[in-house]
């Protein structure tokens, strides 16, 4: 029985719970106070009853004092007071003037020996209810011992429970049905964001259109569930740009890898008639199929590691940077021996602190060798022939600066996005992904990459390494 009920509660919708929930609360409340206000009624009702009687009988000591046993009032059926009352004697052998109208019991004999308190009993006279006092006769003679037997019907008194009854049981039930139709508005009010919310989720992975959003009403209050909807607009606006991201690269990168491949194609099905061509053409065309596969090689390598998005933990150590920035001004110097790389090593300490030269970083050295590598391979594809690389490494921070057309102020904020090319770099070699690479390996290490317009002319990235 509870496994199935716990399998129904787990079926109904949130709003049907949270309206039951409010219902239920509502409904003991008023359940509660209509209970509460019937005791209350039906208690002074019979308290009034009891007063009453209390009184009559203070009459009745007060009027035949000094008279004994007898029948004082014996009309027990109407319902005007003093209906009926009698005075009983502690000694049996005694009798009144007439038949006692009042159950005269051995608790009756005890009151008038004064041997129990006074009690009020619950009877029926006539076929009509009544209630009963027995009280002790504090009036009578010295030596006299008595009690003195009131009652009074009480049909005006159930009848006022009856009705205070149905009174409150109308109130508890005209409560519950309150409880729950506010429990429904509570609930369809308090979870309409939730409802727009699970609608636009729905309609999302029905059409997979990340640009839907959860309609707010302007004038809206700022609670709890406001703010999640808010949060979820954020995270598809998030998701949108995601997803408008990941089609913009799969867009550049097709059209960033066509080309290669229609070259690769031309000199492949070229080199397929080298019957025909002298060795002088073979070998062009041989050299320039190696080099496009170099191209879509590493454009392919780039994607992979830009996908990846995260560096290999079990392969992080303490590298040294200046040998590491040493190392990699060495090899670009070989690949651009038409440019001067110039580099504050532990050679020339007035320029290099012994602080920086005994610099390390938690990181992977290939990566991070990737990272100064991307750095001055951009410096020096922008650099004149001629033209000089500024490479320096303090303690805080590592720069590449080239003295070449610079970055234009359009251009700037968009360095750093995959396949972004400026205008002035169409005519030259590379896909667009080296600085991407640059900064995503940056953040990986905990470092942060910046570019800026260097004094002078030329253009400045800046590596803040880690404190």
């Amino acid at each position: 029985m509870r496994a199935a009920h716990a399998r129904w509660r787990r079926r109904r919708p949130l709003r049907t719970r949270l309206a039951l929930a409010c219902t239920a609360a509502v409904a003991v409340v008023a359940l509660g106070i209509s209970a509460a206000a019937f005791s209350v009624v039906r208690y002074e009702l019979n308290h009034q009853l009891d007063q009453h009687l209390t009184q009559q009988a203070t009459l009745v000591q007060q009027q035949h004092r000094d008279q004994g046993p007898q029948v004082v009032y014996g009309e027990c059926n109407y319902l005007a007071a003093p209906a009926c009352a009698q005075i009983v004697p502690a000694d049996p052998t005694k009798t009144a003037n007439e038949p006692y109208l009042l159950p005269v019991t051995p608790a009756t004999r005890q009151v008038a020996a004064r041997q129990r308190p006074g009690y009020f009993t619950d009877l029926t006279i006539g076929g009509h209810p009544a209630r009963m006092l027995t009280t002790p006769m504090t009036a009578a003679p010295p030596g006299t011992r008595q009690a003195v037997q009131v009652a009074l019907r009480s049909d005006s008194v159930e009848e006022g429970v009856r009705q205070a009854g149905a009174l409150m049981a109308a109130v508890a039930a005209g409560g519950v049905l309150l409880a729950a139709l506010l429990g429904l508005t509570v609930a369809r009010t308090s979870l309409a964001p939730v409802t727009r919310l699970t609608r636009t989720a729905e309609r999302i992975a029905a059409t997979r259109d990340a640009g839907l959003r959860i309609d707010l009403p302007p004038g809206r209050r700022e609670d709890e569930l406001t703010r999640l909807a808010d949060s979820f607009n954020t995270m598809l606006g998030e998701l949108e740009q995601s997803v408008a991201a990941q089609r913009r690269l799969v867009a550049d990168a097709s059209h960033e890898l066509r080309t290669p491949l229609t070259a690769l194609r031309t000199n492949a099905e070229l080199l397929s008639r080298a019957d025909r061509l002298t060795d002088s053409q073979r070998e062009r065309a041989a050299s320039a199929l190696r080099r496009q596969l170099r191209e879509v090689t590493g454009m392919v390598n780039d994607l992979i590691e830009l996908a990846r998005d995260e560096e290999p933990q079990p392969l992080l150590e303490q590298v040294a940077l200046a040998p590491l920035v040493e190392h990699c001004v060495d090899t670009a110097r070989g690949h651009w021996p038409a440019v001067a790389f110039t580099l504050d090593t532990l050679d020339t300490l007035d320029t290099l602190d012994a602080p920086a030269a005994e610099r390390t970083v938690a990181g992977v050295p290939a990566r991070l060798a990737r990272l100064l590598s991307n750095l001055l391979d951009n410096a020096a594809k922008f650099s004149p022939p001629g033209g000089t690389v500024e490479v320096r490494l303090t303690r805080l921070e590592l720069t590449v600066r080239d003295h070449g057309p610079g970055i234009a102020p359009e251009d700037l904020p968009y360095v750093f996005d995959r396949f972004y090319r400026a205008s002035a770099a169409r005519a030259l070699p590379g896909s667009g992904l080296g600085l991407a690479m640059a900064r995503q390996i940056a953040q990986a290490h905990g470092a942060t990459l910046t570019a800026e317009a260097a004094e002078g002319g030329g253009a400045l990235f800046r590596l803040r390494l880690p404190a």
